[in-house]
């Protein structure tokens, strides 16, 4: 595998491990009625997804532009780590804001 490949790739599975854990924190943060660091991870969440973003559009230039890199299992562990992040990113929010409503009552 190109180095240049792996370090995409590793930039999935780090960015999107990254978001994942700002997301579990922000969860936290709302559940002990903590909104402003609960909206601060969530921020480092989507911003760990963007990295994530980058890292995968380079892998998806490379491939429109006929540089076909052969797919392992650690290529597939890093789109299935992202997907999972962004997924879990998005509920975070959503149980974020069932808290929010809960704290304002």
């Amino acid at each position: 595998m190109e180095e240049k490949n792996l370090e995409a790739i590793m930039g999935l599975i780090m960015f999107g491990g990254n978001a994942k854990s700002d997301a579990m924190e922000a969860i936290a943060a709302a559940k002990e009625g903590n909104f402003e660091v609960a909206d601060q991870k969530i921020a480092d969440a989507e911003a760990s997804l963007v990295e994530a973003h980058h890292s995968q559009t380079g892998l998806l230039t490379q491939e429109a532009q006929g540089n076909n890199m052969t797919v392992t299992l650690l290529t597939v562990h890093s789109q299935d780590h992202l997907m999972t992040s962004i997924a879990f990113t998005d509920l975070a929010k959503e149980i974020i804001d069932v808290y929010r409503r809960m704290d304002a009552k």
